[in-house]
Formats: C-alpha cells, structure tokens, sequence
C-alpha cells in the first residue's frame, strides 16, 4: 500500500532544538489518541500512522503538529518507504511509540486456531519488527530516542485461553529487549568507544487499558487493575525527559 499524506507543507528540519519527531504506530485508538495528545502537549511533532484515512484526519484535526500517514505497517516495503518520507517532511525521528495490536483467543489450547495465531502475528509482532527495523539508525542516533511498546501481563503469566496472545506479547517484548541490548551495545556498552546512553528501549504493561467511552458504557463496573489511556499517554511523554541509562530495557508496570 502506498504511503498517503496529505500534508506536505510540513518542512524538513536538522536544526538540533527542533521539536521532539516521534512516530505513533496505530494512532487512532484510544490509547493513540491519548498518546498524541500528551505527546503534542509535551511540544513534540507527531507522525501518526494508521490503515484508516478517514480516522487519520480526524485526529489531525484535533491537534496541531500532528501529520497523518496512511501506512500498511505490516508490509515492510511500505514502512521502509514511511520511514524515507517522514525523514524528507521532519528531519530525523526521535521516537517510536508501537500501538497496534488486537486480541484473540479461544477455548484451551486445542481452540487456539492457526488463524488467529496468523492475524496476533501479523498485527502485533510483524508490525513491531518492521517499524523499529525501519525507524532504529534515527532512534540509536538521537540525542532523545525512545522505542515504547505497551505489554500484558497476561505475557508472563498466561493461560491455556490466551495463549496465543500471550506467546505474541511475550515475543513482542523480547524482540524489545533486544532493541534495547543494540542500544547498549552502540553507546554505554560500547567495548572500544563507550559514550553516553542517550538511546532507551522500554516496555509498558498493563493489565488492559481502560478510556473514558468503556467506563461510559459500565458505569457501575470498577475496572479493577487497568490503567487510563490517558495515564498511558503521560508516562510515554515523560519517557524523553528521563535519562536513557535509567530506561533501556525497562519492563514498566502500570495499573
């Protein structure tokens, strides 16, 4: 699928006290809508990504810095042609934020389809790996970069019904740490050039994630345990405030 945008006005930008570029990856969800928001309200420009145009421009619309990217994230070849276009409009990319997701499950282990294990494959690792593949050299090259993802706890404790997701999550967290161990290697843990870590990998997790239309529906439901998206969007905007020594590889929990 070919890479849309419909703003391309925005100039591209080297100068080093540019505002923060970072990369939402499934944006137009609620937690990417939070996300945006506090990342926009933190002075960052946002590349928000998504499959749905439409949505897109919508969440445009509401924030000022924030450019709309039409995006196939599961094609490689699309997200490396993201990536180039993103870098001709802003400059270099100093985060990544890794949003998309879904869910499957089934009846024991003998009803965790070959399909669902597909779509969870697809969805949520497939999309990891190309982005952050496509989006490293600028993130290990930042002053600032960060890679978040957001995790279950369900991936260090699952069961025989979500096993499927949980194996996903798991991956998807594993593929993060060792984003994180690239970093290290690059900068800290150099063995002949040690420098300062200025580069962090982190995971977020959380039991669900919880938005203001769900407790809208269930008024009389506590949500025990699931964590705001709007909590959520806080702690990924803080990320590029802390030091980096402090972050990379960090498995966060929040509730």
């Amino acid at each position: 699928m070919p890479i849309t945008n419909a703003h391309n006005d925005v100039a591209s930008s080297t100068n080093p006290s540019a505002p923060l570029t970072v990369v939402v990856a499934g944006s137009t969800s609620a937690a990417g809508h939070a996300v945006v928001g506090s990342l926009v309200a933190a002075g960052a420009r946002v590349a928000a990504v998504d499959l749905d145009a439409a949505r897109l421009d919508a969440l445009a619309s509401a924030h000022d810095g924030v450019v709309p990217y039409t995006c196939n994230l599961a094609d490689a070849e699309s997200v490396n042609e993201l990536a180039n276009t993103v870098r001709d409009e802003f400059g270099s990319v100093d985060g990544l934020v890794h949003l998309v997701g879904g869910w499957r499950g089934g009846d024991g282990i003998t009803g965790q389809t070959d399909e669902d294990w597909d779509v969870l494959h697809t969805s949520i690792m497939t999309t990891l790996r190309n982005t952050s593949r496509a989006f490293y050299p600028d993130l290990e090259a930042s002053p600032r970069g960060r890679l978040a993802i957001v995790s279950a706890t369900t991936a260090a404790k699952p069961t025989a019904s979500n096993a499927g997701y949980a194996a996903i999550k798991a991956a998807s967290e594993a593929w993060v740490l060792g984003v994180a161990e690239g970093f290290e290697a690059a900068q800290s843990g150099h063995k002949t050039e040690p420098k300062e870590q200025t580069s962090a990998a982190v995971v977020f997790v959380v039991k669900a994630l919880l938005d203001d239309a769900m407790r809208e529906a269930a008024p009389h439901r506590k949500f025990p345990g699931y964590t705001h998206v709007n909590e959520l969007g806080d702690h990924i905007s803080a990320l590029f405030d802390a030091p980096a020594s402090h972050l990379n590889g960090a498995r966060q929990h929040l509730s």
